[in-house]
């Protein structure tokens, strides 16, 4: 299915400007442009959206890795037991061993977020100057 980029990026920012002037994306909204897109009925495009995150999150709580293509990986991994300290009290407390949810962008979604072209799978290096380490 192809869609016009600019269609759904004006839908997105209808949809997604708050009353303090910011963008914000829910998950009613992407449910809404599912609907307004793709051509879903309100309640599929919902069921899509709750089904597309409840995948995501139990495949991290099997400690799957999730690779979006394009997107980026989020994984799960474990964080030691280490010391920390009170920042009002200086007093040292223990910071317990837990599981924590990391998210990696990937090279074209870091791209495009800071509006730069995208690296391409077949970007050649220019080798270095070897005159350069002589």
């Amino acid at each position: 299915m192809n869609f016009d980029d600019d269609v759904v990026k004006a839908t997105l920012n209808d949809l997604m400007m708050d009353a303090g002037g910011e963008f914000t994306l829910t998950k009613a909204e992407l449910a809404e442009v599912l609907f307004a897109q793709v051509g879903l009925n309100k309640r599929e495009a919902k069921e899509m959206v709750e089904a597309f995150f409840e995948e995501i999150r139990t495949a991290l709580e099997h400690g799957d890795i999730v690779k979006l293509s394009g997107f980026g990986n989020f994984s799960v991994r474990d964080k030691a037991s280490r010391p920390g300290r009170n920042p009002k009290t200086g007093e040292m407390v223990p910071i317990a061993a837990r599981r924590v949810v990391t998210f990696h962008a990937s090279q074209k979604f870091k791209a495009a977020v800071e509006g730069t072209p995208a690296p391409t799978d077949s970007t050649t290096f220019a080798q270095p100057n070897q005159a350069a380490f002589a």
